[in-house]
């Protein structure tokens, strides 16, 4: 499988995104919703996307 040249942009940002938040569960959300809209948008696959990014914001300090 090959992955869209924008798919590694377009998860940073969420990342961006997710690290905006001042609390943890504000930055999984955030991180959350990025990657549900970025799952959808490049592989239609919100769920996936929406773990991706919460994980990610969860992470982030």
């Amino acid at each position: 499988m090959t992955l869209p040249k924008f798919l590694l942009p377009a998860l940073a940002a969420s990342l961006v995104i997710a690290a905006c938040g001042e609390t943890r569960t504000q930055r999984v959300a955030t991180g959350a919703l990025g990657g549900a809209i970025a799952g959808e948008v490049l592989a239609d696959d919100p769920l996936t996307g929406a773990v991706v990014g919460g994980v990610g914001g969860a992470i982030l300090r």
